[in-house]
C-alpha cells in the first residue's frame, strides 16, 4: 500500500487522503464520543484525531519529506520543507457529534492539489489545480460546471464576527434584495464550498480573516477556483494576507449582487 501511494501524483495523494480520513469519519458514525475542549465553543472528537491520523498515514507514505498542518496536531515535518498540505479531518465536527450528515474532509496541497470527501454522500470533489471534477464510485468523473440557477446561497453564521458592524451576515439576509433574489442556507462546512463548484449553490459567504491558508477553507477554495467561481474576499479583494473573509459565487453576476448587497 505505502508503494501505491507513492506512485500516485499529488491529486492521486490528495483524493486517497481525504477517502482514508472519510472511512473513519462513516465507521466511527453514531458512536458516543467524548468532546474535547478547545475552547471558544469549539471542540473535537475522537474522530477527528483518527481520521486526521490516517490522513497523515497517506501523506507521510506517499510524500514523506512534505510538511504538514492538520487542524488537530498542528504543524508536523521539518521546518525546511518546501511543500505543506492542509488537513481539515472533520469539517463540521458540531453537525458530526449530534448525528447529523453534513460534513467534509478537507486536504489539500499549498497551492496545489486538493480534495473534498463528502463521507455519507459517497463524493469526492477534486482538482490538480487547473480543472475541477467529482469522482463517484462506479461513475466516470464528471468536471465540475458552477451555476447560479438553484438561487440557494450559504452563509456562515458562526462566531466570531470580526467584520461588524460593518458586515454582518444577519444584515445579508434580511436585505430585501436578497430575500427577493436568494434562498439562504446555512451548511458549516466545506460542503458548503464545493457544493458551489458543482452547482449545488449559488454562493457561499463567510466573515473572517485571511482564509486562504486556513485547514478549513484551503481544499473548497482550490476547488471553486479550479472550477471557475469568483473568489473574493467580503471587500471584493483578492485573497491573501490582508483577507478579509470569503465570497465565492458560481457566476460574476452572482458575485456582483451580492458585493453590491454587502457593500450597501
Amino acid at each position: 500500500m505505502i508503494d501505491s501511494y507513492a506512485k500516485l501524483d499529488d491529486t492521486g495523494v490528495a483524493i486517497a487522503a481525504a477517502q482514508a480520513g472519510a472511512d473513519v469519519v462513516r465507521g466511527m458514525y453514531g458512536r458516543r464520543l467524548d468532546r474535547i475542549d478547545k475552547g471558544a465553543g469549539d471542540f473535537a472528537t475522537a474522530a477527528d484525531i483518527e481520521a486526521e491520523e490516517a490522513i497523515l498515514g497517506v501523506i507521510r507514505a506517499a510524500r514523506p519529506d512534505d510538511a504538514v498542518l492538520g487542524e488537530e496536531g498542528g504543524r508536523r515535518g521539518g521546518e525546511g520543507a518546501g511543500r505543506q498540505w492542509l488537513v481539515d479531518p472533520l469539517c463540521g465536527t458540531l453537525n458530526y457529534a449530534v448525528g447529523t450528515m453534513l460534513v467534509a474532509v478537507n486536504v489539500a496541497l499549498r497551492d496545489g492539489a486538493a480534495a473534498v470527501a463528502d463521507p455519507f454522500g459517497g463524493e469526492v470533489f477534486a482538482t490538480d489545480g487547473k480543472i475541477a471534477w467529482l469522482r463517484r464510485e462506479g461513475a466516470a468523473d464528471a468536471q465540475l460546471e458552477p451555476s447560479s440557477a438553484t438561487r440557494l446561497v450559504d452563509v456562515n453564521l458562526d462566531p466570531p464576527f470580526p467584520g461588524a458592524p460593518g458586515f454582518r451576515a444577519v444584515d445579508l439576509l434580511a436585505h430585501p434584495v436578497f430575500v427577493e433574489r436568494f434562498r439562504p442556507r446555512v451548511v458549516s462546512t466545506t460542503l458548503a464550498l464545493a457544493w458551489v463548484a458543482a452547482g449545488k449553490r449559488a454562493a457561499y459567504v463567510t466573515d473572517g480573516g485571511d482564509l486562504s491558508g486556513s485547514v478549513h477553507f484551503a481544499a473548497g477554495i482550490a476547488l471553486c477556483r479550479a472550477a471557475g467561481c469568483v473568489v473574493t474576499g467580503i471587500d471584493g479583494a483578492p485573497l491573501g494576507e490582508s483577507g478579509r473573509g470569503l465570497v465565492v459565487a458560481a457566476d460574476a453576476e452572482t458575485h456582483g449582487l451580492l458585493m453590491s448587497l454587502i457593500r450597501g
